[in-house]
């Protein structure tokens, strides 16, 4: 974009996160247990995220940045206070292709397993 686009206030279309994208931000275990935080639905503020880990509130935030921009987590700011939300669609998403690729491999090795008697 040029600078007279963005005086303009246009936006460039926003892009779906891949999904080798999205498990590469589930990769990773302190976002995996802020995953495990948010999966009860409830949104949470970074304060409520922060709680209880060694990391600081700023290391907390670094984090739950990367799974928004994976689209795995949503902020909702009510005042100051931002809150995460899981969302849960995704989730579904990445469980149904997980899903998806655990039966194309299950076929694929039948006859293999046919032949060694299994």
């Amino acid at each position: 974009k040029t600078s007279s686009d963005m005086s303009t206030g246009e936006h460039a279309p926003e892009v779906a996160p891949s999904r080798a994208s999205q498990f590469a931000a589930l990769g990773d275990e302190t976002r995996l247990e802020l995953v495990a935080r948010l999966r009860e639905g409830a949104a949470l503020s970074i304060s409520q995220l922060s709680e209880g880990s060694p990391l600081t509130r700023q290391a907390i935030t670094k984090h739950l940045h990367i799974l928004q921009s994976a689209g795995i987590v949503f902020c909702v700011r009510t005042g100051r206070e931002s809150q995460f939300i899981l969302d849960p669609v995704v989730i579904f998403e990445l469980q149904n292709y997980l899903a998806t690729v655990s039966r194309h491999w299950d076929q694929t090795f039948l006859p293999l397993k046919s032949y060694l008697g299994e």
